[in-house]
């Protein structure tokens, strides 16, 4: 199958079930970004602790998931002093199993098992709070972040390759990530920012217009600095993507890198102007 048109179903198949999770029942959506939250340290943990301590690995991604069930019952139930105290004791608990590995060798890599927790689990953790407005689960604004996350990476990838081969081949972050544009970056940003007001006119948010393109624009910012900080941690392993659960795509955290940096910026603006 060529390349393009695997990208092309897979792609089609994967908003689907995005979709389907954030639009439906809060069982979908608990259920999908639960196991996203798993399937991401799952993929974290192998780039970069290989075989090395497997069994925390395991209990780091156990935690990670926990965390996320915690926060669903912190932003969506009345559990909120016990559930932060389990949180605390699972990443304290995990800290004590390490001491129990039979090899201590490389000992200093239990350190990715904290970094995994920080960078994957809180933010889909938090992300609950998204999708909960007065205690019920509504997923549209967490559609609408999707939707600027998606068109800033549309249109990177088109203005990229019309662009950034030949016209303008200036390279972004040549040492991160090679294939990085500035043609691609613009053109990120100028789909975005298209996608905040679409948003607007369609009524899918209303919020007032400028705020609608402003958190837009700061989403793509963020996007692109969480697709960096990835292809970083990539580089630092040597591999191409984190794993091949996507065909055409690469792994779960190729596909929601950006969204670790952009759905914290756009929620966090929108509560400083008190929007939800």
């Amino acid at each position: 199958m060529n390349s393009t048109v695997k990208r092309s179903i897979f792609g089609v198949l994967f908003l689907a079930v995005m979709l389907g999770g954030l639009l439906f029942y809060k069982f979908l959506y608990t259920f999908l970004f639960a196991f996203i939250s798993g399937g991401m340290l799952y993929e974290f943990y192998k780039m970069t602790m290989g075989t090395s301590f497997r069994s925390s690995q395991r209990e780091a991604i156990i935690a990670g998931v926990f965390l996320f069930l915690l926060g669903n019952l912190y932003f969506f139930g009345n559990h909120r002093g016990w559930t932060i105290g389990l949180g605390i004791f699972l990443v304290l608990l995990l800290m004590t199993e390490t001491l129990f590995e039979k090899d201590h060798t490389d000992f200093q890599k239990t350190g990715f098992l904290y970094a995994g927790l920080l960078y994957i689990g809180l933010p889909l953790a938090l992300s609950n709070a998204v999708v909960c407005q007065n205690g019920e689960f509504n997923g549209l604004l967490m559609v609408a972040f999707f939707c600027i996350i998606w068109a800033s990476d549309v249109g990177a990838y088109c203005f990229g390759m019309l662009l950034g081969q030949k016209i303008w081949p200036a390279k972004l972050c040549p040492n991160i990530s090679p294939k990085k544009s500035w043609a691609g970056y613009i053109g990120g940003l100028l789909m975005a920012v298209l996608a905040g007001a679409i948003l607007k006119w369609t009524g899918l948010v209303s919020f007032p217009m400028v705020h609608c393109l402003i958190m837009a624009a700061l989403m793509h910012v963020m996007g692109v600095f969480g697709d960096l900080f990835e292809s970083m941690w990539k580089r630092a392993a040597g591999i191409k993507d984190s794993g091949n659960i996507i065909p055409g795509h690469g792994g779960l955290m190729d596909r929601f890198d950006s969204a670790l940096f952009a759905i914290p910026t756009g929620y966090i603006y929108l509560l400083v102007f008190n929007l939800v």
